[in-house]
């Protein structure tokens, strides 16, 4: 019995540093996204999105103009800081505090789904104005 207690215990700490990669790695996607819409970089923002959210924005420059009318916030912010993520089978949920141009706070969802060669991108963005119920 001790022996299984001690077992599980070895695999359970070796399976937490790669959900921490996953989540480390999910927040690099995320921050890369977040300096090229800064920079204005259609192309760099457009590069982290998942193949189903190019299936809807089949352009760099469509995906660009959705954001900038459509997620404000994720667009131009005074600060943008990762909070609480929750890895599960290759997808990952990562939240992220914002706050917009104007001072207002903001949450986010990001969700990201790991791809066929390994990477990660963006499956979707869920805004949603701090205290407000969801």
């Amino acid at each position: 019995m001790r022996a299984a207690v001690l077992l599980a215990a070895v695999l359970l700490s070796l399976a937490l540093p790669a959900r921490a990669a996953d989540a480390t790695a999910a927040q690099n996607v995320i921050r890369a996204q977040e300096q090229a819409f800064a920079r204005g970089d259609a192309a760099a923002a457009y590069s982290h999105a998942a193949p189903a959210i190019r299936e809807v924005f089949p352009h760099a420059e469509i995906f660009m103009q959705m954001v900038q009318q459509g997620y404000t916030p994720v667009y131009r912010h005074q600060s943008f800081e990762f909070g609480e993520a929750r890895v599960s089978d290759g997808h990952v949920a990562q939240r992220v505090h914002i706050v917009d141009e104007k001072g207002e706070a903001w949450e986010a969802l990001y969700t990201l789904e790991q791809q066929p060669d390994g990477s990660l991108k963006i499956t979707g963005c869920s805004l949603l104005k701090a205290g407000q119920a969801a």
